[in-house]
């Protein structure tokens, strides 16, 4: 099985969720999408898989940082291009294993798809 974990170095849910898959033994690649980016196609699938609503995080200083103009009337179209221009706004982590997306980390989730 080849799993990728997509997110930011930093965020202290994306430790969580790399300190719980090497616990596990399980091997992932890491994709920082802050430094490395995301690509319009992938984020699509993800929107697809999980949601647009799932997949953009608003509670995160980013979004929140938005004025009201650019807050007002998000679809599915004005989700995705927010984050791509701000990846920082794109809920972590996502993960991708067996192709499944799984967004956020939830130790029983991830328990779920790996057992």
């Amino acid at each position: 099985m080849q799993a990728t974990i997509y997110g930011i170095k930093a965020c202290d849910t994306m430790k969580k969720a790399r300190a719980w898959l090497d616990g596990q033994g399980i091997a992932y690649h890491f994709h920082d999408y802050k430094t490395d980016g995301i690509d319009r196609v992938r984020l699509e699938q993800w929107v697809d898989a999980a949601g647009w609503e799932t997949v953009l995080n608003r509670a995160g200083t980013t979004f929140r940082k938005l004025d009201e103009a650019a807050k007002a009337d998000i679809d599915r179209n004005r989700a995705v291009a927010l984050m791509l221009e701000q990846p920082s706004m794109i809920k972590r982590p996502v993960l991708e294993a067996d192709g499944r997306v799984i967004v956020g980390f939830k130790p029983e989730i991830y328990a779920a798809h790996f057992s």
